[in-house]
């Protein structure tokens, strides 16, 4: 599935009864909430001896795209759009790859 088909498609499964200032707080909850439970996983494993658990991880990955995604429709943003540009700024901050020297001495 595509990116945008992805962003399209979950909008089926938002409660729509809520207001927009509570669906954005949903949905900003929700990233955070899930990302809690993406590093949970992490933690348990570099810290508390449990095995990787990376279908869990998949699971909980996916849970923050749906928030991730629906945020950007309860904004009118087009991730795939975001996505983009985010590369581009990237690209133009690290052009031969991730460095300390660029990161630590970097302009925007």
């Amino acid at each position: 599935m595509h990116l945008r088909e992805y962003q399209r498609k979950s909008i089926r499964t938002l409660n729509m009864s809520l207001s927009d200032r509570e669906l954005l707080s949903n949905m900003i909850m929700g990233i955070a909430g899930e990302g809690g439970e993406v590093a949970d996983i992490i933690k348990k494993h570099l810290y508390q001896g449990h095995r990787l658990d990376y279908e869990a991880l998949k699971e909980e990955i996916g849970d923050v795209m749906f928030y991730i995604a629906n945020l950007c429709n309860v904004l009118d943003l087009d991730l795939e759009i975001i996505i983009g540009e985010n590369y581009d700024k990237l690209s133009k901050r690290y052009p031969g790859g991730f460095s300390e020297e660029r990161s630590i001495n970097r302009e925007g």
